[in-house]
């Protein structure tokens, strides 16, 4: 008898601690709350598992409790579950049937914040967006956060002492309701005091024009993200800390300091690139961060490409403001040498920038002289002519644009003495996203002129069509006006000597307005790599009458490469007035907008 009971029990132990994995079916919800109550299901965690037959029961008795557990969270205090547990031979399949009920509905509803804090912009918004409210389902992860969102919003706009003196949820099973209840003590609302600025290399009082108060303003989280990014934007330092100083804070006024760090004064850039434009060259650039230490700003680029070459400085003297001013002066020798035109021009410049309503404006005045030859036809002239733009962007995204559009304006105008001329030009670009793996981009450009002497106005006041950022399927500047009759003799004549490479076949002198359109749709089959198929249409012209349609459609690669977008497109001219046809390559490098 003593074997035999000692063989019943080295069974029951052996059984007891076999294993195998445990499988887990949960039903009667969908997602989220399905989603929820798996999360919070220990159970689910150990499948594929080896477990013994004790932490099976035990995983699968807790399971109830944290699944209904789980669901009070999103307002379902009745919830019940069953199911059972059942062995397999490859271990354990647990089922569980839940059943949520009935939600719980917010009742009594009373969220306080006392004024004049409630009337701010960012506490109102924060109330009005509170979720939920009387009549809502309850849900405690809303809750949270939109009580959280309350008390963030009354920091950010300077009550920095508020808290929750009254802070319930009261909850009747069996009404199946919920009581808010939430009131605040905001405190003193606290002002702007001291700003001191540690490490920075330049003088004292520099750095002021980029604080967006005065001292004495009502305390601004906002603002005080405003003043990082404008540090940071200056291209001074290499470490930007802007914090309140709240226990130096007294009477309701906080000071704040700044920590810096110097960025490395000179920037040294140096490239290759190929562009279809102006074909392939060579680019480099210094840049000094600081001339001296009021701040001054110092560049030279210089760029050598196939068809084109350009040296060029610029100096900069911010200006005190939160809106970004600067005056700039700038320099710049350009050798332009393509198949319509060719010219060696100089240009200084003189402008005020400033962030403006929303726009990036810049005001100045320009020098332009130079020699040229256009369609074979030699010139020269000196402009000097005040100019005008503005310019905005706005992006979901600027390495990937999504949701986003771009938009430029610039006039100029000259009383001479080479020639008088009065030009106006409007650039936009819209692009939208659409699914997962899709853009539309659609842009346009116009532009119009009104000049004494046309022969005077350099090829670049001109305005052509063509090329990679116009009428694709064209090459770059072979859109526009062709050379009035009486005046192609001379041109031939100098094609017959060799005196200049330009095609006698094809000789455009550039028009006095432009109308251009273009759209654009792409599709992405990896995060990466997509391809593109285009419409453009539109002309460069002298006179309304002589406007003609040039189309160019295609199709081509899309490449988010780590130096940013890559597009290479094949264009063919459609219908051509004049006849042309044929593929041309257009390659662009940069960024959407």
């Amino acid at each position: 008898m003593r074997r035999a009971g000692a063989t019943l029990l080295l069974l029951v132990v052996q059984i007891g601690a076999h294993a195998g994995t445990i499988t887990t079916q949960i039903d009667g919800v969908d997602d989220p709350l399905k989603a929820a109550v798996g999360a919070a299901a220990e159970i689910t965690q150990y499948e594929k598992q080896d477990v013994s037959a004790a932490q099976a029961q035990r995983l699968y008795k807790n399971a109830g409790e944290q699944i209904v557990k789980a669901l009070e969270a999103y307002g379902y205090y009745s919830a019940k579950t069953d199911g059972e547990l059942k062995e397999t031979p490859q271990g354990w399949s647990a089922i569980i049937h839940v059943r949520a009920g009935e939600r719980l509905q917010v009742g009594d509803y009373a969220v306080d914040v006392p004024s004049p804090a409630r009337e701010e912009k960012e506490v109102a918004a924060a109330l009005a967006n509170f979720t939920p409210k009387a009549g809502q389902p309850f849900d405690s992860t809303a809750y949270e956060k939109s009580k959280a969102a309350v008390q963030s919003a009354l920091f950010a706009v300077g009550y920095l002492d508020a808290k929750q003196v009254v802070h319930k949820v009261e909850v009747s099973r069996s009404a199946n309701r919920a009581a808010i209840a939430l009131k605040w003590d905001v405190g003193e609302r606290y002002r702007f005091g001291e700003v001191i600025f540690t490490g920075s290399q330049l003088n004292d009082g520099v750095l002021d024009r980029y604080i967006p108060w005065r001292k004495g303003d009502f305390y601004s989280q906002s603002r005080l993200l405003r003043l990082q990014q404008k540090l940071v934007d200056a291209d001074y330092f290499a470490i930007v800390d802007v914090q309140p100083d709240k226990e130096s804070a007294k009477d309701g006024v906080i000071p704040v300091n700044i920590t810096l760090a110097p960025a490395p004064r000179n920037i040294y850039t140096a490239g290759i690139f190929v562009d279809s434009d102006i074909g392939p060259g060579v680019k480099g650039s210094i840049t000094r961060r600081w001339v001296n230490m009021r701040g001054h700003k110092a560049k030279v680029e210089v760029e050598i490409a196939q068809r084109e070459k350009l040296l060029a400085g610029t100096y900069t003297i911010p200006l005190p403001g939160d809106n970004n001013r600067a005056y700039n002066f700038g320099v710049a020798y350009r050798n332009i040498d393509t198949a319509t035109a060719q010219s060696d021009t100089l240009r200084l410049t003189a402008n005020e920038t400033r962030y403006w309503h929303g726009w990036n404006r810049t005001i100045g005045i320009n020098a332009l002289s130079g020699t040229y030859t256009v369609a074979n036809i030699d010139g020269n002239s000196t402009l000097v002519y005040p100019e005008v733009s503005l310019e905005r962007k706005r992006a979901d995204d600027m390495s990937f644009v999504r949701d986003g559009y771009s938009l430029s304006l610039d006039a100029r105008a000259s009383p001479g003495p080479s020639t008088r001329f009065v030009q106006a030009r409007a650039d936009a670009k819209w692009i939208r996203g659409f699914g997962d793996r899709q853009r539309l981009i659609v842009r346009g450009s116009l532009g119009a002129s009104a000049v004494g002497d046309f022969d005077k106005l350099p090829p670049e006041l001109r305005f052509f069509g063509g090329g990679d950022r116009s009428i694709r399927g064209y090459a770059y500047q072979t859109v526009g006006p062709p050379l009035p009759a009486d005046r192609l003799p001379i041109a031939i004549a100098k094609c017959n000597t060799g005196k200049s490479t330009t095609d006698c076949n094809n000789l455009i002198i550039g028009g006095k307005n432009l109308a251009v359109a273009s759209a654009e749709y792409e599709y992405y089959f990896t995060p990466n790599w997509g391809i593109g198929t285009f419409v453009d249409a539109g002309d460069a012209f002298s006179a309304f009458g002589d406007y003609k349609t040039h189309i160019g459609t295609g199709f081509g690669l899309r490449w988010r490469s780590p130096v940013g977008m890559v597009r290479a497109d094949l264009g063919f001219p459609v219908n051509d007035p004049e006849g042309r046809h044929g593929v041309q390559l257009h390659l662009i490098i940069g960024p959407d907008l």
